[in-house]
């Protein structure tokens, strides 16, 4: 959509909108304060039952993860005991007041929400979405959180605290500290957190003006001329929501602020550990101070620099060496002197991009939509079994082939499509393309998408045959069964000694990056009907096996002999068919009258 140009074109479609955007907001208002306590009533029952009855299984799983681990040594074990009392305390305290605020934050905003993203363009009868959207997805979406929420405190804690016990420290020493350095770490912490906690709060306090106004000045500015986040049509009752609530952004900015002060003024600990000195741990909590100031100004387009002096803090050549410089350490004015030379954005540049750009979540769908295509193949051709899903099922595997395997196989196949096209990304089986541009920008995402790109780019250099390929692939699938990883895997007479420890080296990294991903909210609840599916396939193919005389009765008597013998399973009444072979037991039960 072209924006309007001129002044009085610009001011004529202003005053036609206005009224446009007051009435949905009002209406987005009005659904909010009617499905707000209904929304926060399940969400607070439920997270706070789930942190109330996992509670003492976390504080028990905990402490024994952390004696038992040879990551670390003994000094260090006894900080971390006493570090995690205090964390699952204030987690008890904030956890339950924080699940009803968030129940009122998310039952309040999202039918506003949803009543503006009703009339985008492409919708078919705003009108009617107008009044429905945001009712009866709030209080699903409600179900959801309180579900995702379940496994992350189930699953996702529970798998990073086995890994924790598990691990081995990587050159067979575990991690001490030097208990001399200690002192002066807590005092440089203790000194740290006071100065910047004052100091902070008073640079924001200073600034939260100039933020408010320019923040305003800017948006109003977009909004009579049509530029910016107003430019698209869909982001338009976005940005005009932006206006409306942009205090409360900055005194959430504010509030962030003062925050930020607690890791801030706690890292001058360690500072002064790294360096063993009391000294530079003092010079880095001065020096934050300055480090702040100036981050702010570069922030809000203030002069360059601070006031506020700044010492060096480290030992080496300068302090912001690599793997030891503080989180707010850079270039002086973030390289301004290297940035003047370059054109600013435009502020008439559409927004569609942005709105295009991957994000997280979606990139999780596709790995499951994936998964599930991969996976009902793999079902067809008899690589994944019976037993893999009852196991999966179960939970008696960490590392098995459906919940690790299979998604590290997907991935792999990208990382292979995307080095024979020599793609400077990832290029996904729908023909699109993860770049450095339209990544997502979260922090997390790059945990994952760089190691991705170094693996890509080492597949590259080994140029592998098709039958090494095929033999990697194998490899990467069934890296948690290993007893029928020796008679699954090809036989490829070109890999020498060389190559298969490369391809172990790619089969397991790929399987830690697989771990980390399942991890990620919603990722369990996306694997769960991953799981479904895949069991589904298998009945129905099964199934597709009798003649074509009764078919679906078999078929249906095949999905509730299944959905006993799971059930009788949960229940330890089927010892006599565990050592069953797979195979026979589906051929038994597709018998079974």
């Amino acid at each position: 959509m072209e924006p309007p140009t001129g002044f009085w074109a610009s001011l004529l479609s202003f005053l036609k909108f206005l009224p446009y955007f007051c009435g949905l907001l009002i209406l987005g208002f009005i659904k909010g304060v009617l499905l707000c306590p209904w929304a926060c009533l399940i969400m607070a029952i439920g997270i706070s039952a789930l942190i109330l009855g996992l509670w003492p299984m976390h504080l028990i799983w905990t402490y024994y993860c952390i004696i038992r681990t040879k990551l670390v040594g003994p000094v260090v074990k006894l900080l971390l005991l006493i570090a995690a009392t205090a964390v699952l305390i204030v987690w008890l305290i904030i956890g339950i007041p924080g699940s009803v605020f968030a129940g009122l934050v998310y039952g309040f905003l999202a039918p506003i929400m949803a009543t503006f993203d009703a009339v985008g363009e492409g919708k078919e009868k705003p009108f009617v979405h107008c009044f429905v959207d945001g009712t009866w997805s709030t209080i699903t979406g409600s179900c959801t959180v309180v579900r995702d929420v379940k496994d992350l405190l189930f699953h996702s804690y529970f798998s990073i605290m086995d890994d924790l016990r598990l691990q081995k420290p990587p050159d067979g020493e575990p991690y001490e500290i030097r208990l001399l350095d200690i002192p002066g770490a807590l005092i440089a912490a203790a000194l740290g957190l006071l100065l910047d906690g004052i100091m902070f709060t008073l640079i924001a306090f200073y600034k939260c003006p100039v933020m408010l106004f320019k923040g305003w000045k800017r948006l109003i500015q977009d909004m009579i001329g049509r530029e910016g986040p107003f430019l698209e049509t869909a982001c338009v009752p976005f940005a005009g929501l932006a206006i409306l609530l942009w205090p409360f952004a900055v005194v959430g900015a504010v509030l962030a602020s003062i925050l930020s002060s607690v890791p801030l003024g706690a890292y001058g600990a360690v500072v002064a550990y790294q360096e063993s000195s009391f000294i530079m741990g003092l010079a880095y909590v001065f020096s934050s101070v300055s480090i702040f100031d100036e981050y702010t100004n570069d922030v809000l387009d203030m002069a360059p620099g601070s006031c506020f002096p700044r010492f060096k803090y480290r030992k080496g050549k300068g302090e912001s060496s690599h793997g030891n410089s503080a989180p707010l350490s850079r270039p002086a004015s973030f390289n301004r002197e290297k940035q003047e030379g370059k054109r600013p954005p435009s502020r008439v540049t559409s927004f569609k991009n942005s709105i295009d750009e991957f994000n997280p979540f979606k990139l999780l769908d596709h790995l499951f939509a994936e998964c599930r295509n991969q996976g009902e193949a793999l079902v067809n051709k008899g690589v994944i079994t019976m037993k893999d899903i009852e196991e999966t099922k179960s939970g008696k595997v960490g590392s098995g082939v459906l919940n690790v395997g299979l998604p590290a196989y997907v991935i792999l196949n990208a990382l292979l499509r995307s080095a024979k096209a020599d793609s400077v990304g990832l290029i996904l089986s729908d023909g699109s393309e993860i770049t450095s541009d339209n990544r997502p920008k979260h922090t997390i995402f790059d945990w994952f998408f760089d190691p991705l790109m170094v693996i890509k780019e080492q597949i590259k250099a080994e140029n592998f045959t098709e039958e090494e390929e095929e033999y990697l692939k194998m490899r990467v699938l069934l890296a948690g069964d290993p007893s029928r990883l020796k008679g699954s895997l090809p036989h490829v007479p070109s890999l020498t000694e060389r190559k298969k420890a490369d391809i172990d080296a790619f089969a397991r990294r790929l399987q830690g990056i697989t771990k980390s991903i399942s991890r990620y909210p919603t990722a369990k609840r996306r694997f769960d009907d991953l799981v479904k599916a895949l069991l589904s396939e298998l009945e129905r193919t099964m199934g597709g096996s009798q003649s074509a005389n009764g078919s679906q009765s078999q078929a249906q008597r095949l999905r509730n002999s299944v959905a006993r013998m799971l059930s009788q399973k949960s229940m330890g009444k089927t010892d006599n068919i565990r050592d069953e072979d797979p195979e026979a037991q589906m051929t038994r039960l597709s018998r079974t009258p």
